[in-house]
């Protein structure tokens, strides 16, 4: 199924130009005959709330962009795109290189994977200073129709700066862990929202990793490093006073752990569902 430059041109309905401001996302190339996007976003500094380490979780909303972009222009004619999943795998020296050259973006290389078929594939490669760190995916379903335009958005008035948190950037809260379990709080926030008004999946994809990887991490002496991180999106995601992440333990080894996470919305029910790895 072939989609012309001026269809793909359009704009992907799940990362709004307010999502790619926030956090610093800038496109550095886009072809819409190849379906290729190349983006950058700077993830030095970034650190786990609960634990005050450094964090691989904003990749997730660098790949979600990137594969995500692949996939929307690849759409059928009068077709929208919604992410099923998303992935992320990272390079045992990953962080190590963000770590000693905090002020280099990672740069994310996003082509199609197969056919378009049922659902459309799109993988992104994860580089930092020229070295492959990572790859991510994203598949994404087509459906029919889309939204009617985008939601009302106002000026934002976070001013980001060196000291600018990460869960500032996701307009989330980060109470104290209670028995283990680690909760954080997803505020609502149309500049992180999508053009149809739920929590942008990278930034919910975000604060997945953060709970489940703070939970494997709770009193260890020897922290695990994520290495994987598996979403699945079952259902919108809508901010409010009650929607937050909620990371457990599923096991942890003498040398690897797993972890749960799930993001329950403002009506109660489970929305997205993740699993993460972690390594010494």
């Amino acid at each position: 199924m072939t989609t012309s430059p001026q269809q793909a041109g359009k704009q992907d309905p799940e990362t709004p130009e307010s999502v790619l401001t926030r956090f610093g996302i800038v496109t550095l190339e886009e072809d819409f005959t190849d379906f290729t996007v190349v983006a950058s976003m700077p993830v030095g500094g970034m650190l786990n709330p609960f634990t005050g380490m450094p964090t691989i979780g904003s990749l997730a909303i660098l790949v979600d962009d990137i594969a995500g972009r692949t996939n929307f222009h690849r759409r059928g004619s009068g077709q929208w795109t919604v992410s099923s999943e998303l992935t992320v795998e990272l390079s045992p020296d990953g962080i190590d290189s963000i770590l000693a050259a905090p002020d280099e973006p990672v740069v994310a290389s996003g082509e199609p994977l197969g056919p378009h078929g049922a659902t459309l594939l799109a993988i992104a490669t994860l580089t930092h200073r020229g070295t492959t760190i990572g790859v991510g995916t994203v598949r994404t379903v087509a459906t029919t129709g889309g939204p009617d335009g985008p939601v009302p958005r106002g000026q934002d008035n976070l001013v980001r700066t060196p000291q600018t948190s990460l869960v500032e950037l996701m307009s989330a809260e980060a109470p104290p862990p209670q028995d283990g379990a680690c909760l954080l709080t997803q505020r609502r926030d149309s500049i992180i929202d999508n053009l149809i008004g739920i929590v942008h999946g990278g930034v919910s994809s975000t604060g997945l990793e953060l709970v489940a990887w703070a939970a494997i991490n709770h009193g260890q002496s020897e922290p695990l490093r994520t290495a994987s991180i598996r979403v699945n999106f079952l259902r919108p995601f809508f901010a409010g006073e009650r929607s937050r992440y909620e990371g457990t333990v599923v096991r942890v080894g003498r040398n690897s752990a797993i972890g749960d996470a799930q993001a329950v919305g403002d009506d109660g029910k489970v929305a997205i569902m993740a699993r993460i790895t972690g390594y010494r």
